[in-house]
């Protein structure tokens, strides 16, 4: 799909600007114009307690966003949306679009009619008594907000909020969080004065609050039955987005779920080398179910840091896992289908297993670690440099007016930060791995990949469908893994199972975790291919330091990771 760019009324480059955006006030229609151009939008909706503009192609499109304004009152759901519950039916048949039976149902029952909704969205009521903004049960869609002179901001757009404050700095905490590990935790961003809605969370005139969708309860059930059942429920739901509709195509078990259940699937998408096992069995699956497949092959445009790139980090989260956003030229989709976040709420991949120490690695086992210490598993899964860190402060000291000297180690402060952030898991999660997983889902690192998707194209984030987040939080986290997934995957179809992914060629997950531990450790036999390009070798080939960093010799000594979060913590300055 190729959206049209409109003349931007703010003073943002239409190169930087994205297609889809929410844009609030707290306050009537006057107060909206002094802050933004309404033909920046395809509609606007106020009362005198708030007005909001929304700009998105799909607002006409079923499962889309859509609006609801009686002239009392307005509901806009800003996303991909779905009733929750099957019996909504016959009350939806009844209204005109899904946006005025939520506001209906918020009439009745206020702030909990957003229980009713299942997908990745906002959702945004408003009468002339009351107003609020309410993510999703996990935060798929950031909604950041700023006070200014008394009057309360909010965008789906960080760069919308930076361009209304007449001076910027950055948050010395956030900062640092965001070179060391990739991610500004929490709620805050880089920027000092402009925050988030809280993760499950919402936002009123004068404070942000916290529901309570996303909880633990385990419960004994048939785990992989149910799973399979509702990976099939949730692919069926998104099964009818425009087409032409294609598929980002690893060689893993997770995107080969959706060539089974989506008719007519256009294109298939694999990034990498075409000689590599990972495109390989890629391509054995698109044969094998019929799809026509596009090989990707890295170059500059995999690692390039545009500014298209550095704006959908939002800065809160690096650029990298946008792995996509240099080939978007070769999408010609309306759809666009992935498997992401399937590794962190199905397969417990934040978890730490228990496992034998062999040669300073762990060979681990299906049980999990008994009494993990969990910012060390954490700090060992998140991408943190520790003996690369050391150098960042006096590497960096020219590029921010910031001091990034640690009165401790990098691994000290992250170690602290992320305390705090566990810490905040506790009244959701009633374990330790529990708490673990609740502190990266509400600190996802790879949500930009999401966005820069649903801005481009009709995105089918399938992995946070309501009843597949309540499969995580009622599935112990002892049976949230791989050989759970792999039982649920292949009962969806008799020969889903048919091409196995490179890095799991033999039928028992404990022999392939055998497997791969000799792999790494004897010297004459080959490591499995990592899933994704070698980045630092990337970089180098394509003399990246040359065009980011010329004058800065100092930095050009740190890994490629550290240098790109670098590069876009800059941009936000810039």
């Amino acid at each position: 799909m190729t959206y049209t760019l409109r003349t931007q009324d703010d003073a943002v480059a239409s190169s930087r600007k994205m297609n889809k955006e929410l844009f609030g006030c707290f306050g009537d229609r006057s107060l909206f114009d002094r802050h933004r151009n309404a033909d920046a939008f395809d509609t606007i909706c106020s009362t005198s307690t708030m007005t909001v503009g929304v700009r998105d192609p799909g607002l006409a499109v079923d499962g889309r966003s859509s609006v609801y304004d009686d002239g009392d009152g307005f509901c806009c759901l800003w996303g991909e949306l779905y009733p929750r519950d099957t019996y909504a039916d016959d009350e939806l048949e009844k209204t005109e679009s899904l946006a005025e039976w939520l506001f209906e149902r918020f009439t009745r029952e206020g702030i909990d009619a957003v229980r009713a909704l299942n997908g990745s969205f906002l959702a945004v009521f408003a009468t002339d008594e009351q107003a609020t903004v309410v993510t999703d049960p996990v935060r798929s869609w950031e909604c950041f907000y700023t006070d200014i002179d008394g009057d309360r901001l909010f965008s789906t757009d960080l760069a919308v909020l930076t361009q209304r404050r007449s001076s910027l700095s950055y948050r010395r905490d956030s900062l640092l969080e965001y070179i060391h590990l990739g991610t500004v935790l929490g709620e805050r961003t880089l920027l000092q004065s402009i925050d988030r809605v809280p993760f499950d969370g919402y936002l009123n005139a004068d404070h942000v609050g916290e529901l309570d969708r996303f909880v633990y309860e385990p419960a004994s059930f048939d785990y992989a039955r149910e799973l399979s059942e509702r990976l099939v429920r949730a692919v069926d739901r998104r099964a009818t987005s425009p087409r032409p509709a294609g598929l980002l195509l690893s060689g893993g078990h997770d995107s080969r779920i959706f060539l089974t259940e989506i008719p007519s699937m256009a294109e298939s998408y694999t990034i990498g080398n075409p000689n590599s096992r990972e495109v390989t069995v890629a391509q054995n699956l698109a044969d094998q179910y019929d799809v026509s497949h596009t090989v990707l092959q890295p170059d500059e445009r995999y690692l390039l840091p545009t500014d298209e790139k550095s704006r959908y980090t939002q800065g809160i989260k690096e650029a990298l896992h946008i792995h996509h956003a240099g080939f978007n030229d070769s999408f010609e989709m309306d759809s666009v289908y992935h498997g992401t976040l399937f590794d962190t709420l199905f397969k417990g991949y934040f978890l730490e297993r228990d496992g034998l120490e062999l040669f300073g690695m762990k060979l681990p086992s299906k049980g999990l670690a008994p009494d993990p210490d969990p910012i060390d598993s954490l700090l060992d899964t998140l991408g943190f440099f520790p003996a690369e860190s050391e150098r960042v402060a006096e590497a960096a000291k020219a590029l921010f007016d910031v001091d990034l000297t640690l009165d401790a180690s990098p691994t000290a402060f992250l170690r602290s930060q992320l305390e705090a952030e566990l810490e905040t898991c506790w009244e959701r999660a009633e374990s330790v791995h529990n708490a673990m997983d609740l502190l990266v889902i509400k600190n996802q690192p790879v949500m930009p990949m999401h966005m820069h998707l649903a801005d481009h194209y009709y995105e089918g984030f399938v992995a946070i469908d309501s009843e597949l987040l309540d499969w995580h939080l009622k599935t112990p986290p002892e049976y949230r893994r791989y050989d759970t997934f792999r039982k649920a995957v292949g009962s969806i179809d008799d020969d889903i199972l048919a091409h196995r992914p490179q890095s799991q060629p033999l039928g028992s997950v404990r022999l392939n975790q055998i497997q791969r531990f000799l792999r790494r450790k004897v010297p004459f036999l080959d490591a499995f291919e990592p899933a994704w390009p070698p980045r630092d070798e990337l970089y180098d080939r394509y003399r990246l330091d040359e065009s980011l960093f010329p004058d800065d010799h100092a930095v050009r000594g740190l890994p490629a990771r550290l240098k790109l979060r670098i590069h876009d913590a800059r941009w936000w300055m810039q």
